[in-house]
């Protein structure tokens, strides 16, 4: 495994857990739940699906787990978004935008990787 995979393997696997860990700071309440639950299992989708593809049978397989990864990464892009406007109070608003601007260059960066994995 090369170098880059093995950084971008980390960062994810940090995205998620912090993500989690910032989730449990925030107040409980049923509507926000849905949300919450929401952000939580995809940010660690992204990881786990980008894992899953270092292990791929082939390139098809590859590019499939990469492409899993991007839409989860946009759909969790999403959910951070609406939790923002949730909890607009001042204590949230740097933690959810680092969030919200890792959660866009994972996008990015699946986005790349899995258009060039079509290319070879």
């Amino acid at each position: 495994m090369n170098e880059r995979t093995q950084e971008l393997l980390d960062r994810k696997f940090h995205f998620g857990v912090n993500l989690l860990k910032f989730l449990r700071t925030l107040p409980d309440d049923f509507i926000y739940r849905i949300p919450k639950g929401q952000v939580g299992r995809f940010c660690v989708s992204i990881g786990a699906n980008y894992e899953e593809a270092q292990g791929a049978v082939s390139k098809r397989d590859f590019s499939h787990k990469i492409g899993i990864s991007y839409k989860e990464a946009r759909e969790s892009l999403y959910w951070l978004r609406i939790l923002q406007q949730l909890y607009n109070e001042k204590e949230y608003h740097e933690k959810f935008e680092s969030f919200i601007k890792e959660s866009q260059e994972l996008r990015n960066i699946f986005a790349a990787i899995k258009k060039s994995s079509k290319e070879v």
